[in-house]
């Protein structure tokens, strides 16, 4: 589509309201309304790192080290299982499902001396296979070292920081520096509500986790990436036009990607939702619960950053160049002209009318007056 094609008048007439959103005919304020959007965000965040302050996270033993019992039980519970172990004298014993009929028990016993560890790490593996009426070799054991946890944890800071970096990189060359600035806070914004949620609900962390962060942010990224090539596309429109300001341009690049955005949203999250309902809820699988759980929370939050904050963040700074101010006070005085002209047009033809009928006239210099001193308000807004 041109740019001449992205301000050609439509009728709207013959669409409906899905009409609209399809031919991308919406007229949401989403500039005008970032308050709104704003204040939803940080209240979520802020809820996400009082939990993050209070309870920390739940990290694996792939993270903090630690021993881990794997066995196949079909006809237990999570309950019977964790009642098993403590009975031995595990110690704080994190327990899981695994699928339908896999359980997983997490400890963390490396404070204890070598010949200890062993010694209770059969007295666990003796009671899941008691439980889950298997013998002992069909209980797996897997035992990860604090050293290896620091490691990990250092590798996935290290990916993170990368990615940004890299992201910040590729949108300041393919499109701004202001750009790369507002799909930055729009991926933080997704990791602080992402490790909000991980906090808030005690899911654990894993190397997996780590993964589903960068699919999160790179879903965030595409969608965000989608919105400002519009708004780089209808730019030049807006600077040869003088009809619009920055920021209704980006309100009407938004509205013109609106269904594309949903579309793209619904498609990543709609998979993440049966992962949720059939393998949490039908199958029991705790584990796709806990990833799929934060993964939905994720890409909603990707969507919802890429819309209403990423587009939001990117007016409010193009709005400070001179080019765009000056643009801004131009499409003023033109809005203000149009009105004073169609009022005074109306006020001479009530004029013409009262006249006639031997009515009074209007002052045409009073209905001036309320027009200059709104324009004047609206200038000081």
């Amino acid at each position: 589509m041109s740019n001449n094609d992205s301000f050609a008048p439509v009728d709207e007439k013959h669409y409906g309201p899905v009409g609209r959103l399809y031919h991308g005919l919406t007229r949401v304020d989403f500039v005008g309304r970032r308050k709104i959007w704003f204040s939803v965000s940080l209240v979520i965040i802020v809820l996400g790192l009082g939990s993050l302050g209070v309870r920390g996270f739940n990290f694996g033993i792939d993270f903090k080290g630690g021993n881990s019992w794997e066995v196949l039980a079909p006809h237990t519970t999570i309950a019977d299982m964790t009642t098993a172990v403590r009975a031995v004298g595990l110690p704080n014993p994190d327990v899981e499902k695994l699928g339908s009929q896999t359980y997983q028990v997490s400890a963390d016993i490396q404070s204890l001396s070598q010949t200890s560890q062993t010694a209770l790490s059969n007295k666990v593996v003796a009671a899941m296979a008691k439980v889950a009426g298997k013998s002992a070799n069909q209980v797996s054991i897997t035992s990860v070292g604090p050293t290896w946890g620091g490691q990990i944890t250092d590798k996935a800071l290290e990916a993170l920081i990368v990615f940004f970096i890299a992201v910040v990189a590729y949108i300041s060359i393919r499109f701004e520096p202001k750009m790369a600035a507002a799909a930055f806070i729009a991926m933080v914004h997704d990791l602080l509500v992402t490790v909000g949620v991980y906090s808030l609900f005690g899911l654990q962390i894993t190397p997996d986790t780590v993964i589903a962060i960068l699919t999160i942010l790179g879903y965030s990224l595409y969608d965000t990436v989608v919105v400002f090539d519009r708004v780089r596309d209808n730019t030049n429109g807006v600077l040869k036009g003088g009809d619009l300001t920055y920021s209704e341009m980006v309100n009407l690049s938004m509205n013109q990607t609106l269904a594309r955005s949903i579309n793209t949203s619904l498609v990543a999250i709609l998979p993440v939702l049966a992962v949720l309902v059939v393998g949490a809820d039908i199958l029991g699988a705790t584990t796709l619960q806990s990833y799929g759980l934060a993964l939905f929370v994720g890409l909603m939050s990707g969507a919802y950053s890429s819309i209403f904050i990423a587009s939001p963040l990117l007016a409010i700074m193009k709005e400070r160049e001179p080019r765009y101010r000056d643009l801004a006070a131009r499409v003023l005085v033109r809005s203000d002209r149009k009105v004073l002209t169609a009022t005074t047009a109306a006020v001479a033809g009530a004029q013409a009318t009262s006249s006639s009928v031997g009515v009074r006239p209007m002052r045409t210099s009073a209905v001036t007056g309320t027009i200059q001193a709104r324009a004047r308000k609206q200038k000081r807004r």
